[in-house]
């Protein structure tokens, strides 16, 4: 795996943040740029621990998981990257039934305890892809570290969770399914290419 594929993971991951933040900009028009960086660090924080814990929780198996390493990679990925299809493609069904093409642009603003369960909910496809870090090292290499790959995908969270805030104010979001599918496809693909190097 290369640093590209590392940074393409972490953009992949950070779709579901980058809803979510563009959904906060849309809903506290008038946020601060202090409250802003709270959000996307919230989020980075959660992305860059989640991997983490999912790295050391399947090193207690690791022999298990050097066997299946390939597979693993594949089904973990496709399975995170479908449901990220699947997920932003029902919310926007519902939200086309419902008639809600724009959410309403009352204020709203947005608590810190509102902002934890957000960033456990964004992050929890993260986790899954600790242990494809493992997979990928076991079978291959990773650039660096499974830790510092973590750091990695915290940093692109931060960098996109803030820029989305900012993007939420003008646009609302109107591009947050498009972005969870893109990010989707991203994870497919990069899961296909692990398996396919792991059996040829």
């Amino acid at each position: 795996m290369s640093i590209w594929e590392v940074l393409l993971i972490g953009a992949a991951l950070a779709m579901d943040a980058v809803a979510v933040s563009m959904t906060n900009g849309m809903t506290e028009p008038r946020m601060r740029p202090v409250k802003a960086l709270a959000i996307a660090l919230t989020f980075a924080v959660f992305q860059f621990v989640m991997p983490v814990i999912g790295y050391y929780c399947g090193y207690a198996f690791a022999s298990v998981v050097e066997r299946i390493a390939p597979w693993l990679s594949f089904v973990l990925l496709a399975f995170i990257g479908g449901k990220m299809i699947v997920d932003c493609i029902l919310e926007m069904r519902e939200r086309k039934k419902a008639g809600q093409a724009e959410l309403p642009h009352e204020e709203r603003p947005l608590g810190a305890g509102k902002l934890l369960v957000q960033g456990v909910a964004t992050s929890l496809d993260a986790l899954a892809v600790g242990v494809t870090l493992l997979a990928t090292e076991t079978q291959s290499s990773l650039p660096f570290h499974a830790a510092a790959c973590a750091a990695v995908i915290g940093a692109v969270t931060f960098i996109l969770a803030f820029a989305a805030v900012y993007v939420g104010k003008k646009v609302g979001n109107k591009f947050a399914g498009s972005a969870g599918i893109a990010g989707g496809i991203v994870l497919i693909v990069i899961g296909l290419k692990i398996l396919l190097e792991g059996v040829l």
